[in-house]
């Protein structure tokens, strides 16, 4: 009866955790409009307001961002300097760098200080989903964040973000932003 019992447990829980394994994929989005062209969007000045929220919904920090992107043949550069809502950074950067390359056929991937290893990311329709590992420093020890960022193409001026972040699997959080293209 016990070994039956353990058994039970064993396949209820290959089963919970093959299907956390089942998602959107950015597929899903192809038809979608307006059509993401991403070095076309992040291109310029962009402004971003955003939150960071735990797991339980509690808004912990706010923030406003400056980007300013270009690139140079198939290489992007966004240079983000982030104001923080209590004017500290907590460990959070006040500027991240990232470097950008168009793979082609809506894939690029991406590098930054505090990335672990390469940013993958993949467009389709006005979707781009974006796939990472972030060093965060937390109360002075750095651990290394999975994060699952979705960003949203709404028009030619504004991008929607969720990005959420996990730690084996378990959720620890979410950012949302606001992203708005400066007109010249």
């Amino acid at each position: 009866m016990i070994r039956k019992l353990h058994r039970f447990c064993a396949a209820l829980l290959a089963v919970v955790l093959l299907g956390g394994c089942a998602g959107i994929e950015v597929e899903q989005y192809r038809a979608e409009k307006p059509q993401l062209e991403l070095r076309k969007f992040f291109s310029g000045t962009l402004d971003g307001w955003g939150m960071f929220q735990d797991r339980s919904g509690k808004v912990i920090k706010r923030f406003h961002v400056v980007i300013e992107a270009k690139w140079q043949g198939d290489t992007g550069t966004l240079d983000e300097r982030f104001t923080w809502s209590d004017g500290e950074q907590g460990g959070n950067p006040a500027r991240r760098v990232w470097t950008l390359t168009d793979l082609g056929g809506g894939r690029f991937s991406g590098s930054a200080g505090d990335v672990v290893g390469a940013a993958l990311g993949e467009t389709a329709g006005n979707a781009l989903r974006w796939r990472y590992v972030l060093a965060l420093n937390v109360d002075g020890n750095v651990i290394h964040v999975d994060f699952d960022d979705w960003m949203f193409l709404v028009d030619d001026q504004v991008m929607l973000n969720r990005s959420l972040m996990s730690k084996y699997g378990f959720a620890l959080g979410e950012v949302t932003l606001s992203l708005r293209r400066r007109t010249p």
